[in-house]
């Protein structure tokens, strides 16, 4: 969809999705890969940015190039960190239907300039009370930028009682997708792919596909009640 203002042709910018979390180890790089994948699968342009100073994701990134060919891995990438973040990401977004970004743990200057700068921000939590408490750094700071996000239930075993705590205490803010504690999530960044790639017909990848779809029609929402604004 385009607009002509003051002679000029006007693409509609891209969508940022920040996936963050203060809490390390709760699947961020895993869920960042799988969505990105995911999304280019439905033949969206969709760029990767680490600013996660581990650079976990770009090991995986590293390893799809050398699997599929450096122009061949379906999506495009680039770290990013410091005072370039926002305009970086303002002109990936001319570029790109998606930006995924892998935010670093904690809350530090690049987290939360990348959450300041999202359209959605996904904050994984796996079901255990460490991790809900980690996420409330993160869900203020979301909440305080009036930027949309929700919580993602995570590595959830079957018939966790404490996923359902989780989905009581943030009703409107979590995903009906869950995923669940799938040893073919982690397998497959191995080989520099995703679920969706080495078992389409899977439960995590139709988990994934599930959460995609979510996704995808969140940010439609958000995007015509801008437009309308």
């Amino acid at each position: 969809m385009t607009l002509i203002m003051f002679g000029f042709l006007m693409k509609k910018k891209g969508c940022v999705i920040t996936v963050a979390q203060q809490k390390g180890g709760v699947g961020k790089t895993t869920i960042s890969a799988h969505l990105a994948v995911a999304l280019s699968q439905k033949r969206n342009k969709v760029a990767v940015i680490d600013v996660d100073p581990q650079g976990s994701i770009k090991h995986w990134y590293n390893l799809r190039e050398d699997r599929f060919g450096e122009d061949y891995t379906g999506l495009y990438f680039f770290s990013i960190s410091g005072w370039k973040i926002n305009s970086e990401l303002s002109n990936l977004q001319q570029e790109y239907d998606y930006i995924i970004v892998d935010s670093p743990p904690h809350i530090e200057t690049d987290a939360k300039a990348v959450i300041r700068v999202a359209d959605l921000v996904i904050i994984p939590v796996q079901p255990s009370p460490a991790d809900l408490w980690a996420t409330k750094a993160s869900v203020a700071l979301a909440t305080n930028e009036k930027i949309p996000y929700k919580l993602l239930l995570n590595r959830v075993p079957h018939n966790s009682k404490f996923a359902e705590d989780v989905t009581k205490e943030y009703p409107k803010n979590i995903f009906k997708t869950q995923l669940g504690n799938r040893v073919a999530f982690m397998s497959c960044l191995a080989e520099g792919k995703c679920v969706t790639e080495t078992q389409p017909k899977s439960a995590a990848a139709e988990e994934m596909k599930s959460l995609v779809t979510e996704v995808s029609s969140m940010l439609q929402t958000l995007n015509k009640t801008r437009d309308a604004a």
